[in-house]
C-alpha cells in the first residue's frame, strides 16, 4: 500500500493534479525545491526533503536527496525482516512512490550557445539515483518518470485501495531503466563530442562514443525472408514527418520489407512540393509523377510500369480523397500511405481489409544519422538531406534550357535520388517514363530505363534524364540520347567530362551539372 510519496520533477506537467490526488487519498508528500514550492503555493500539504531528513540542501542544490533517510525508505526490502528491523533502528519510514524526471540535458546541449560548464550543471546526479534505487525495488516501490502514466497509476490506485499492481510496477521500472540509459547515453555521447582543445569549444557531429536508443513497435512474423527473424525499433527521440510516426488505420500486420519498401516511398514522395505520387516495388520508385489531384498524379505514376506496381507500395503527399481510393483499389496494394485519407477514401478501403493504410503527418525533420550495419561494426553518416534546386546547377552544354527542359530535368533528379545505384531516371511532363535502377553499369541502367518505357507503350521522344551520378564515358550519353532524350541532368565530376560535354553539343542536348552525387547503395 502507498502511504508515501517522494515528487521531484523537472517536467512538472500534471504534477499538480497528480499530487493532490494522492492528497485525497490518504497519501504524503514529500518533495524538494521548484516541485515542493509549486505543491505548497496550491495549498496541499507537503514536507521538504531537507526538513524530512534533518539535513539542509547544500553545494547548490547538488545534494540534497542523498540521504539514507531517502534511500534506505527506498531500497528496503518490505519482506526482509532485517530489512524492517534497520529501517525502525534508524526511524527511517517507507517511501512507497518516486516520481522523478531528470534535468533537461538534451534540451540543453542542443543549444548552439551551450558551454560545457552548462552542459556539466544540467547532468542529474540525485534523480537517476533515485529512479534507479526505486526500480531495482520496483516490487515493494511505484516509480514514475514519465508524466503519461499518472492516469494509469491513479487508477489503479483507486480501484485497489493505494495498491498497484505488480504487472504495473514493473513496466515502470523497465521504463525507468530505459530513460536513464538514454540519460547517461546523452550525456556520454556529447562529452565524447567535444574537442580536445583546453576550453573544449569544438564539438564533432561524430561522438568517439555513440549512443542509439530505440523502443519496440512490433515484432515481425519474419524479416527480408521467412527464414529470418525481425523487428521493428522506432526513435526515441521522434523525427517529424519520419515513417515511424505512422498511425495504421486498417489492414494487416506490417512485415519487414512493408516498412523497408514504405520508407522509401514516404520518403521520396515528402521531397515534393507539390501534389505527388509515389509507387515503390523492392525499394525503387517503380513510377513517379505530380498532379493537380491526387488522383492525377496516381493515374501518371501508375503509367510508367504498370505490371511493377501490382503489389507495391503507394504514397501520396496529399489528402488521399475517394477519386484516388477509387483508382488505386482497383489494384492489388500492399501498403497505401497518405498524410490524411477523407471518409470516402476510408470507406472504399474498408472493403479491401487486406489493405495497409497508413497516415503519417508531413514534416521535415530527418534523422541526425543515416545507419548501415557491417560485420562486427556500423557505418555511420548525415543523411542524404540535399535537394538541389534550380538555382544550384550549371548548365555546360552550349544550348539553353527551356522552362520544360528545367522543370523536367528538376522533377527527373528528385526522382533519381531515392533510385538504387547506378540510377538512370527517363522523365517528361511531371512523372517518370522509364526507370533503370541497381545495375553494376551505368549503361545497362539506361538500356534497362527505356526497355521499360517502351513495354509500357511510353515514347520518350523530347524526355529529360537524370543519373545519379557522372557518366564516366560518352557511351552512357548516346544510350540515353538514342533513346530520345533531349536534356540530361548528372552531378559531373569526371576525368572525361568535356568528351561528355562535347558529346552532349554534338548530339544537339541540353546537359545540367548538379554538383551534387547521389549514389543509394
Amino acid at each position: 500500500m502507498i502511504k508515501q510519496a517522494l515528487l521531484s520533477v523537472s517536467d512538472k506537467t500534471g504534477v499538480l493534479e497528480f499530487a493532490r490526488e494522492l492528497n485525497a487519498m490518504g497519501v504524503k508528500l514529500l518533495s524538494t525545491g521548484g516541485t515542493a514550492k509549486l505543491l505548497a503555493d496550491n495549498g496541499l500539504p507537503v514536507t521538504e526533503v531537507a526538513d524530512y531528513t534533518g539535513f539542509p540542501e547544500m553545494l547548490d542544490g547538488r545534494v540534497k536527496t542523498l540521504h539514507p533517510k531517502v534511500h534506505g525508505g527506498i531500497l528496503a526490502r518490505r519482506d526482509f525482516p532485517e530489512h524492517q528491523a534497520a529501517l525502525e533502528k534508524h526511524g527511517i519510514p517507507t517511501i512507497d512512490m518516486v516520481v522523478v524526471n531528470l534535468y533537461p540535458f538534451q534540451a540543453t546541449v542542443a543549444k548552439a550557445e551551450c558551454s560545457l560548464e552548462d552542459a556539466i550543471e544540467n547532468i542529474d546526479i540525485g534523480g537517476p539515483t533515485m529512479l534507479r534505487s526505486s526500480a531495482k525495488n520496483h516490487k515493494d516501490v511505484v516509480v514514475i518518470c514519465d508524466p503519461s502514466d499518472y492516469t494509469t497509476v491513479l487508477a489503479e490506485m483507486k480501484a485497489g485501495n493505494n495498491v498497484v499492481s505488480y504487472d504495473t510496477k514493473f513496466m515502470l521500472a523497465k521504463k525507468v531503466f530505459a530513460h536513464t540509459a538514454q540519460y547517461d547515453g546523452a550525456i556520454t555521447n556529447y562529452l565524447t563530442s567535444l574537442g580536445e582543445d583546453k576550453a573544449h569549444t569544438t564539438r564533432s557531429v561524430y561522438p568517439q562514443t555513440l549512443n542509439m536508443h530505440f523502443e519496440k513497435v512490433q515484432e515481425m512474423r519474419y524479416g527480408e525472408n521467412p527464414h529470418q527473424s525481425a523487428s521493428f525499433y522506432r526513435d526515441l527521440a521522434p523525427v517529424a514527418g519520419a515513417l515511424a510516426n505512422y498511425v495504421q488505420l486498417q489492414g494487416k500486420e506490417l512485415s519487414y520489407n512493408n516498412i523497408a519498401d514504405a520508407d522509401a516511398a514516404w520518403e521520396c514522395v515528402k521531397s515534393f512540393d507539390t501534389g505527388a505520387c509515389v509507387i515503390v516495388k523492392h525499394a525503387n520508385p517503380c513510377g513517379v509523377a505530380i498532379g493537380a489531384t491526387s488522383l492525377e498524379a496516381y493515374s501518371k505514376a501508375l503509367q510508367t510500369d504498370p505490371t511493377s506496381a501490382f503489389g507495391g507500395i503507394i504514397a501520396f503527399n496529399t489528402v488521399c480523397d475517394g477519386a484516388a481510393a477509387e483508382a488505386v483499389a482497383k489494384q492489388f496494394v500492399e501498403v497505401l500511405i497518405a498524410p490524411s485519407f477523407t471518409a470516402e477514401a476510408k470507406q472504399i478501403f474498408a472493403a479491401k481489409q487486406n489493405v495497409r493504410l497508413l497516415e503519417i503527418p508531413l514534416g521535415v525533420g530527418v534523422n541526425q544519422y543515416d545507419v548501415k550495419r557491417v560485420g562486427g561494426g556500423l557505418l555511420v553518416q548525415a543523411p542524404d538531406a540535399k535537394n538541389v534546386l534550380p538555382a544550384d546547377v550549371r548548365v555546360v552544354s552550349k544550348l539553353q534550357p527551356s522552362p520544360q527542359q528545367m522543370a523536367d530535368m528538376m522533377f527527373a533528379w528528385r526522382v533519381a535520388k531515392y533510385v538504387k545505384s547506378n540510377a538512370i531516371v527517363f522523365c517528361g511532363n511531371g512523372m517518370t517514363l522509364g526507370v533503370g535502377a541497381g545495375q553494376m553499369s551505368r549503361i545497362d541502367s539506361a538500356r534497362i530505363a527505356s526497355i521499360k518505357a517502351q513495354n509500357a507503350g511510353l515514347t520518350l521522344q523530347g524526355s529529360a534524364v537524370a543519373s545519379d551520378a557522372f557518366f564516366p564515358f560518352r557511351d552512357g550519353l548516346d544510350v540515353v540520347v538514342d533513346a530520345g532524350a533531349t536534356c540530361v541532368i548528372h552531378p559531373g565530376g569526371s576525368m572525361r567530362d568535356q568528351e561528355v560535354i562535347d558529346a552532349a553539343d554534338e548530339r544537339g542536348v541540353v546537359m545540367l551539372y548538379t554538383g551534387v552525387r547521389h549514389f543509394r547503395h
